[in-house]
């Protein structure tokens, strides 16, 4: 792929790219808005080094990318209501958000396209986001997984984060994010198994770890055995990339084929990122 107003440089496996020789900061030309989304269609993941973004900045560029999604249980901030803090103080001893393997709010009957993270404070050391190439762990998959799979939907909910049972129900007072618990949480949705991407045609493997918590028309011993081993599979260290982050560095990732967790490691640190969602669509079957 050519481009012409930005400089991409994908890793070895084309998961995940570095993005150069652009500045973020608004206004963004549709040239440039267009060349990051071919380059996002093709790579998933996309890093932008360098960039002076503040949380007006942030949500003015993310608004260029698509309509904002909806973050039911994380309070945006008070001036900029589409952009919330990731925030984690250096004393804090609540669980670390966003730990566990999870695709952003696919509890969602439209899940959000994509997300963006900015570094505005980050550690020097720890805190690093892994994703998981979920193209590629689909492509893994047996024949026989395939034709198994391809027309189950699996069961997707927030009941395990975010309801009264769940686990920022049991939050310490030194959590400062702005999580709100709801019974809310404890619906369910149901999206397909296998999705197909509405830009690149490519079939994806759509379970994570925290909300899809089964799959629809099977019992419970078979749902959960089914699901534990694709989620097995979606994490495999070869379908990984490690992102480290540095202040100033805008992440992109395509929620549709990517899943991703973050990691501590920066304990006696305050590490501040902010956080936009960009609205997406009811996934579709890879059978059509």
């Amino acid at each position: 792929m050519s481009y012409i107003h930005i400089k991409v440089e994908p890793n070895v496996s084309g998961f995940g790219a570095i993005v150069t020789g652009v500045d973020l900061s608004p206004p963004v030309s549709a040239n440039v808005i267009h060349e990051i989304m071919r380059a996002l269609t093709k790579h998933s993941v996309l890093s932008f080094p360098e960039q002076a973004l503040d949380a007006d900045k942030l949500q003015k560029f993310s608004a260029q990318l698509g309509p904002f999604g909806e973050d039911p249980y994380i309070r945006s901030m008070e001036r900029f209501n589409h952009v919330i803090e990731v925030k984690r103080g250096a004393g804090e001893t609540a669980p670390i958000f966003g730990s566990l393997w999870h695709s952003d709010w696919s509890f969602q009957e439209e899940p959000p396209s994509i997300t963006c993270l900015y570094g505005v404070n980050v550690p020097p050391h720890g805190g690093d986001t892994l994703f998981a190439d979920n193209y590629r762990a689909y492509e893994s998959l047996a024949n026989e997984v395939k034709s198994r799979i391809a027309t189950l939907n699996g069961v997707h909910s927030a009941t395990r984060a975010y309801s009264p049972k769940g686990l920022f129900s049991n939050d310490d007072k030194t959590r400062s994010m702005k999580i709100l618990v709801s019974s809310s949480a404890e619906e369910t949705v149901t999206h397909p198994l296998v999705r197909r991407h509405p830009s690149s045609a490519k079939k994806s493997l759509y379970v994570n770890h925290v909300y899809t918590i089964g799959i629809e028309g099977l019992n419970s011993g078979e749902s959960d055995a089914l699901l534990n081993e694709l989620l097995s599979v979606s994490v495999q260290t070869e379908f990984i990339y490690r992102h480290r982050w540095a202040s100033g560095t805008l992440v992109l990732w395509d929620n549709r084929c990517v899943a991703h967790l973050a990691e501590g490691g920066y304990e006696g640190y305050d590490r501040l990122m902010y956080r936009t969602t960009i609205a997406g669509e009811s996934p579709v079957s890879g059978i059509y």
